[in-house]
């Protein structure tokens, strides 16, 4: 197995994070759906503090989500840049977003933080299956 795509899949998932919170995009509704006030200079700077073990631990679970894809890729077959990104995306909104919305249901979160996150997913699947449908293509 080459671990090289896996790991730059898992690599856009964060490049793909850092734009999607970011001022650019959704930082501002996110934090306030997630209950943030950007106000409290505390609690941003005990943010900012716990980000590093943060990014790194969300780095190994996308790192573990590549291997899964490209584990899949393999049994089934799927050697395109259209067939992983398709195929991922089915991933992604069969087994993640239906679990990320029985949580949102049952922990009562703020439907627009659903949305957010759960179109970031669907960004990040797009992406490692692009990249991994189209290394196994070359």
């Amino acid at each position: 197995m080459q671990f090289l795509p896996v790991v730059v899949a898992a690599l856009s998932t964060m490049v793909i994070g850092f734009l999607w919170y970011s001022p650019l995009l959704f930082a501002k509704p996110w934090m306030l759906a997630s209950g943030y006030d950007i106000n409290d200079k505390e609690r941003m700077e005990k943010m900012r503090k716990e980000a590093g073990p943060m990014y790194l631990r969300a780095f190994l679970a996308s790192l573990l989500t590549a291997f899964v894809l490209w584990r899949f890729f393999h049994m089934l077959g799927i050697a395109s840049i259209a067939g992983g990104i398709e195929t991922a995306i089915l991933a992604c909104v069969g087994f993640n977003i239906t679990t990320k919305y029985t949580d949102m249901l049952f922990l009562r979160q703020h439907y627009l933080l659903f949305l957010i996150n759960s179109g970031y997913q669907l960004a990040c699947y797009a992406a490692m299956g692009a990249i991994l449908g189209g290394w196994r293509a070359g």
